[in-house]
């Protein structure tokens, strides 16, 4: 009998859909960046990222004008879904199809819809970087990869939102960075950073500078870093004898390659309890960042469960 971890933590080998990744990778970043050209700047970012929706990744609503636009990409229907306050909607089948003719389907369903899209025209954090008007190399779409993808995207976003709540000092959303192609969840203590030195390809400098402006314990899941990729967890700036921590659960090791800790999202799926797993990887990996930092951890950590403790008033039908 098929367990229902089993089901629900899809296996997914990297090495199996890297064309598709590589292409979906390149789309998500069209769409990230019509997000980042409406929306006003946020710390961090944050306001350029997508959410992980029930159907796959969305923009959420973008503001425009005195109305607003979502794009959303359903790995459930195979669709891009473009709906706006004001024009009605637009959609584009999710095919295999060159980068090039993706973004010139999109920008045409935007100007359908009166949106305009002023991005730059090419993708960050990747070497090369194909201009996505002339991309004919990225062109893969394995609407069955698609579909297990976002269910890992969907596993790894209902656990790290519960690791979230644990946090009551400055936290990111749980979001999904296209830049990097990876979900992620990013506390921080309070204190400024030192300038992070950049060196992303493709990416200014400034962009890491704003990014990592304060001291932060990120943790997060990217497709790399392992056969089925990777939860991941790192410290910035990186304190002393962080590496060197005792983290859990088995399976889980800090790699010299990336200067992070890692979890095997296989390593995950095999496990008696999947999600208590990534809890054990996420809470000890903080720990060891905020321990090693000298964090206020009183100061900035709470039980979510608080106000399950406190009796409802006498007739409070609400509570």
């Amino acid at each position: 009998m098929t367990s229902p971890a089993t089901t629900s933590w899809p296996s997914l080998r990297v090495s199996d859909w890297i064309p598709t990744r590589e292409t979906l990778h390149m789309w998500t970043q069209i769409v990230g960046k019509i997000r980042m050209a409406h929306a006003p700047l946020l710390n961090h970012w944050w306001q350029v990222t997508l959410y992980v929706s029930p159907r796959g990744l969305t923009t959420s609503a973008i503001p425009h004008r005195t109305g607003a636009f979502e794009i959303e990409f359903d790995f459930v229907g195979h669709r891009l879904e473009v709906r706006s306050s004001d024009s009605g909607t637009r959609s584009l089948p999710l095919r295999p199809m060159p980068v090039a003719e993706f973004y010139s389907r999109v920008l045409d369903m935007l100007d359908r819809l009166g949106i305009e899209a002023p991005i730059r025209p090419h993708p960050n954090e990747v070497e090369p970087a194909i201009p996505f008007a002339e991309d004919h190399v990225h062109a893969s779409y394995d609407g069955e990869a698609a579909t297990l993808f976002w269910r890992q995207l969907l596993q790894a976003n209902r656990v790290i939102g519960e690791f979230r709540s644990h946090f009551v000092g400055k936290v990111s959303p749980v979001h999904f960075f296209w830049g990097g192609m990876d979900l992620a969840c990013t506390r921080f203590s309070g204190r400024a950073a030192p300038p992070h030195p950049g060196g992303v390809p493709n990416c200014g400098d400034w962009v890491m500078v704003e990014g990592y402006s304060r001291e932060l314990s990120s943790c997060g899941f990217w497709p790399g870093g392992g056969e089925e990729g990777a939860f991941y967890s790192y410290a910035y700036p990186e304190p002393d004898g962080f590496a060197d921590q005792p983290i859990g659960p088995e399976g889980a090791y800090f790699s010299t390659e990336f200067q992070q800790f890692l979890l095997p999202y296989e390593a995950v799926r095999a496990a008696p309890d999947p999600d208590r797993a990534v809890t054990e990887f996420l809470h000890t990996t903080y720990e060891a960042a905020a321990n090693r930092g000298h964090w206020d951890r009183p100061a900035l950590e709470d039980d979510p469960f608080r106000w399950h403790r406190t009796p409802a008033p006498q007739g409070n039908k609400d509570a």
